[in-house]
């Protein structure tokens, strides 16, 4: 069963997400881009306000993948308590040692869901990559708002590749990138994670306006949260909620931890 991620881009958006019953509260500044950052310093106020009652993912800008910038936007963010980092893999820069830098992260702790762009025509192969360097999950979302809806730029067997294999490799998987509703049956059909919204949730639909409780209701409503009986918590994965064998985010794993400066900035390999 598949959940409901909403990106809201202030307090006062998280608490409206929340009301909704929303799975994932995910923090981003829809005018700075499509994964533009919210400052660190108002993560964490919006992370104590959530109070661990719905688990809290943070984007870390639109960032060229070069080690340093995006390691230090990561500790950033997982200073401030956030229970998954979201990074967006743009094309250009240094995948390979951007990936072998982050390991580090993820083998301490810091949680870490790569955003592969649709209209870049992303390579799956890079799942595999991701799973050998801890990251958490994928998602598979549009870099570019204006050239429409996921479903628009990828067919259905692209879909299913990308969740079949997310799901190979044991991973969060989740689907976003400027969905509608009209959007929704066909993407829970694939059976994903989570389905994530941002300008479908707001006023005239415009992902830069602010959040419409009414879509946000409307949208929670044709994803039905799963009745309280069917979650089970495997005593070997304590931070993971299964929901019909599918992983959902529960638990926070970074809240009240204050990252310590690591030595990141060399990696082992070429």
């Amino acid at each position: 069963m598949s959940g409901m991620l909403a990106s809201v881009r202030n307090l006062a958006e998280a608490r409206i997400a929340r009301e909704a019953g929303v799975d994932i509260v995910d923090l981003k500044a829809p005018e700075r881009g499509s994964l533009g950052a919210l400052p660190a310093e108002e993560v964490g106020l919006i992370v104590a306000e959530m109070h661990g009652t719905v688990p809290v993912s943070a984007t870390i800008g639109d960032l060229p993948l070069d080690p340093d910038p995006i390691c230090r936007a990561v500790l950033a963010m997982a200073a401030a308590g956030v229970d998954y980092v979201k990074i967006g893999m743009f094309r250009g820069g240094d995948w390979g040692s951007t990936l072998a830098t982050l390991a580090h992260l993820a083998g301490r702790g810091t949680r870490l869901i790569a955003v592969l762009f649709a209209d870049d025509l992303p390579d799956f192969d890079w799942i595999v990559r991701l799973k050998r360097a801890g990251f958490a999950g994928a998602m598979l979302d549009t870099r570019d708002k204006a050239s429409g809806p996921l479903t628009s730029l990828l067919d259905r067997p692209t879909l299913e590749q990308f969740v079949g294999e997310t799901r190979e490799q044991g991973l969060l998987c989740g689907l976003a990138g400027s969905l509608r509703k009209e959007d929704i049956p066909e993407l829970l059909s694939l059976k994903p994670d989570y389905l994530g919204f941002r300008g479908a949730l707001c006023h005239s639909a415009r992902r830069t306006a602010g959040l419409d409780p009414d879509a946000v209701a409307a949208v929670r409503r044709l994803i039905p949260p799963p009745p309280p009986q069917t979650f089970s918590c495997p005593a070997s994965s304590p931070g993971t909620l299964r929901v019909n064998s599918n992983p959902l985010p529960t638990e926070v794993s970074q809240r009240g931890k204050k990252a310590n400066p690591l030595p990141l900035w060399e990696t082992d390999s070429q």
